[in-house]
């Protein structure tokens, strides 16, 4: 193993051309710094400077080790900062997980947000449905969920960062599709409504079960995607409920229209992270929720 004092001493030599000079500016003498050198040159294996009596130049092999040599000592002089900087949360990583639909809006906002504000943050992102990214919180696979409710008080912290009404999707030239201002629910009955897995996309499947509650609708597929349910709308295989930030999609051959009173939602979006919160960045980033931009 090399030590930072013989790497600093070789770089000395290589700059002054000459052991005393050298020396001197190490603040040594010139015999335990040749000895130094020597046993550099030992656990390296090769010779690093052609010595005459008045001055050393550099081997080929000497030139090129001068280059990682410099490279190392400027990673050691900068090491205690960059640990300083980690151990406050300003630089790091932070493992994000969202769902498809936050993605839509929410996820772009956001990131510039915490990007603002740490800018030595990097941001790995992993698109999966809430129940796998409590699952990967869990196993510590995640730092961060941007996933829909329930979420379970004891294990995990959490705080609302977004909420929006369900609007619905319809196709084109449908009889509902024409007129303007909120849709009552009743509306549906009869109509061919496409539907979430009650699995995966559990939180959406309760709520439009809830929405639809008393109305007598037909049934289609169970989707877990809501650009799959849109891409089924506009080719007139049924209707949807989907979040508002879908419209800015901008799907052709689908209209939207917003729903009436309570049945508009709301669709609530959680950011969640394990209680101990052991990663200094996602402290910091925990701390920045409650300073989100409107949407």
């Amino acid at each position: 193993m090399l030590s930072l004092e013989q790497v600093l001493g070789f770089v000395v030599v290589a700059e002054e051309g000459n052991f005393r000079r050298a020396a001197e500016r190490l603040r040594m003498t010139q015999p335990p710094l040749s000895r130094q050198i020597q046993k550099l040159e030992r656990e390296i294996g090769v010779v690093l400077f052609d010595r005459t009596q008045r001055r050393v130049e550099l081997t080929a092999a000497g030139e090129a080790f001068l280059v990682e040599a410099r490279r190392l000592l400027a990673l050691a002089e900068a090491a205690p900062g960059t640990a300083r900087l980690a151990g406050s949360g300003q630089t790091g990583i932070v493992r994000i997980g969202f769902t498809a639909a936050s993605g839509f809006r929410f996820l772009g906002r956001f990131l510039n947000h915490l990007e603002r504000a740490l800018p030595g943050v990097e941001f790995v992102l992993s698109e999966m449905v809430s129940s796998q990214q409590l699952e990967n919180l869990r196993s510590g696979r995640l730092d961060l969920a941007l996933a829909r409710p329930p979420v379970d008080g004891t294990e995990f912290g959490s705080r609302l960062v977004h909420s929006e009404p369900l609007v619905l999707a319809l196709p084109e030239g449908h009889r509902l599709a024409g007129a303007d201002g909120p849709l009552p629910v009743r509306e549906l009955g009869e109509e061919t409504l496409l539907l979430y897995t009650p699995g995966q996309a559990g939180y959406f499947a309760d709520l439009v079960a809830r929405v639809l509650a008393g109305v007598s609708y037909a049934p289609a597929h169970q989707l877990t995607q809501v650009h799959t349910m849109l891409s089924l709308v506009a080719a007139g295989r049924g209707l949807a409920l989907v979040p508002e930030t879908a419209t800015h999609l901008h799907p052709d051959g689908v209209r939207f229209r917003p729903l009436d009173g309570a049945a508009a939602g709301p669709v609530l979006l959680h950011a969640v992270w394990r209680r101990e919160l052991l990663n200094p960045a996602l402290r910091r980033v925990v701390g920045l929720l409650g300073s989100l931009p409107p949407s």
